[in-house]
């Protein structure tokens, strides 16, 4: 893949693709531009191997799936969103709170249960595409929505 067509395919794919990690980062959305930008990174040092261009948006969401994982994996909790959830979000004045409540019950979830939750209601892919992103089977991707589901309606209560 060209620089150009590296290019071309990001600036069709970025706005999906940062929403995607601000809602897998739970709203927060400077550490999904942290992730995004390395991401991208990543995807164009190693873009020179890609060649299936019709697979271009699931491959670069699933590098941005793998560094959040690492992010996870590397981070230390600090702060729990504890305090943030004593707020309700009807009474938030600020439109960034609306979905207060969404993002801190998706913290909540496995990491697997929150990006298939968030792919296949928020962005629109299939199971399928899905289990190619996480590199799991289909049956994986329909155990961790059911099970992402049953734990959001508990949290969401």
């Amino acid at each position: 893949m060209t620089r150009e067509d590296f290019i071309t395919h990001v600036e069709g794919t970025q706005r999906a693709f940062r929403r995607f990690l601000v809602a897998l980062c739970c709203g927060d959305s400077q550490l999904a531009d942290d992730i995004a930008q390395e991401s991208l990174i990543k995807a164009y040092l190693s873009s020179e191997g890609f060649r299936d261009a019709d697979k271009f948006t699931s491959w670069i969401y699933r590098i941005g799936y793998n560094t959040f994982l690492n992010y996870r994996r590397s981070a230390k909790k600090t702060e729990g969103y504890g305090a943030a959830e004593e707020v309700p979000a009807q009474e938030a004045t600020d439109s960034a709170f609306r979905y207060q409540a969404l993002y801190a019950a998706l913290d909540r979830l496995s990491a697997t249960e929150r990006t298939s939750i968030i792919l296949f209601y928020m962005e629109g892919y299939s199971v399928k595409e899905i289990a190619e992103i996480e590199n799991v089977s289909q049956d994986a991707v329909k155990k961790h929505l059911s099970r992402g589901r049953m734990h959001l309606r508990d949290l969401m209560k």
